[in-house]
């Protein structure tokens, strides 16, 4: 009764990430007394009693003793979740699961690669065996270099059109090491082509993993984000690992079921890696997601969401109408006189310009006139979200 007698007005409040403030109150005896402190785990709730003096039974007042805290701590972004993007978490459920396929398929090929260079052979030839793997890395490098120019300054903007196919792209080249052993002749082709397509996998899925990671930050926390999608892939390859330890030996006597089990763990792949990136939602616009707004806008009067454009957008690269568009074009590319310049720019507040060149448009594609479509492109496009 003392204490409660001795309890005054709230003196302070403190919130900790995502969790719901609670406040401090002050004890006769001159000692704080915390509130309990609520914490949420996903959709639920739970309770962590505050304990001592201070509310923390001596530790820091706020940290949670209970084993769903200290997984949270391990595994997901301090703040989670409003520390991240809103589609964060389905898209590390499923990109665990592609994770955790992909591993147990790359341990099928890698043990048919080690087969066909010669491992447990007598007869095989340490010397052939190191020729084979430098080949094998040589024309990695030289595709990963090629790659790299070819295609590098696309990777941002359509990262995940350019994660699906470097996915895609992964699961051909474990194929190929899988059926290299049962064509001995061509067995180096095989590998040096399966370690190309590896190596481009390797630019585009790094490329894009950065760019989905700086779109899931939202704290300027971009490395921890990235550190704990790195511990999560690390679990799921561990968990893919152990796993693999018990199938090797029930399917390696046995082609017809590794390819059974291949197959099968493709397929989950490619599905659970579909369903990642399309829970994605950017939030900034790329050729293809401007060409939806745009297209809804002039056909509708609306401006898309950008839930809605992201639901929208095809997830394979190619599959778009031609549709010429420059990013960061020179000026001097798109005027020639003073005249032209003060038509661009008159009544434009923005800081950039946008041109159409009625010239390369299809208006009956459009369901407009070439001088209708110019001038809602430049007028509208400020407005829109995104």
């Amino acid at each position: 009764m003392a204490d409660d007698a001795g309890l005054e007005i709230q003196l302070c409040s403190e919130r900790f990430g995502s969790g719901a403030a609670r406040g401090c109150r002050a004890v006769a005896d001159g000692s704080l007394q915390w509130e309990a402190e609520e914490r949420r785990w996903f959709s639920g709730a739970f309770t962590v009693k505050p304990r001592g003096r201070n509310g923390g039974g001596g530790g820091t007042p706020g940290t949670a003793s209970l084993p769903l805290s200290g997984l949270q701590a391990v595994f997901l972004p301090q703040g989670f979740p409003d520390s991240v993007s809103p589609d964060y978490l389905s898209y590390q459920l499923w990109d665990s699961v592609q994770a955790f396929a992909s591993s147990l398929s790359g341990s099928l090929a890698t043990q048919a690669v080690l087969l066909g260079i010669g491992v447990g052979n007598a007869k095989a030839s340490v010397s052939a065996a190191t020729a084979t793997w430098l080949v094998k890395d040589s024309t990695g490098m030289l595709g990963r270099i090629v790659f790299a120019w070819w295609k590098g300054s696309q990777l941002d903007c359509n990262a995940k059109q350019w994660r699906l196919f470097a996915d895609i792209l992964n699961d051909m080249a474990m194929f190929l090491e899988i059926t290299a052993p049962i064509y001995p002749i061509c067995f180096t082709l095989i590998i040096c082509t399966s370690n190309l397509a590896k190596c481009i996998v390797s630019v585009a899925g790094g490329a894009t993993r950065a760019a989905l990671t700086m779109h899931q930050a939202r704290r300027n926390n971009m490395a921890d984000v990235a550190a704990k999608d790195s511990s999560q892939e690390t679990l799921v390859n561990l968990a893919g690992l152990l796993v693999s330890l018990l199938m090797l030996p029930l399917v390696s006597h046995w082609p017809s079921v590794t390819l059974g089990c291949f197959f099968l763990l493709t397929a989950l792949h490619i599905y659970a890696n579909y369903r990642a990136v399309r829970a994605i939602v950017m939030e900034t616009l790329n050729e293809g997601r401007l060409r939806l707004v745009l297209e809804h806008f002039l056909q509708r009067g609306e401006v898309l969401s950008p839930t809605s454009a992201n639901q929208m957008e095809p997830l394979w690269t190619g599959f778009w109408p031609f549709l010429s568009l420059s990013l960061g074009v020179p000026l001097h590319h798109l005027v020639s006189s003073v005249l032209e310049l003060q038509q661009l720019t008159e009544g434009h507040q923005e800081p950039y310009l946008l041109h159409w060149d009625q010239s390369r448009i299809w208006p009956e594609h459009w369901g407009a006139t070439g001088d209708e479509v110019g001038k809602e492109g430049v007028r509208r496009w400020p407005s829109m979200p995104g």
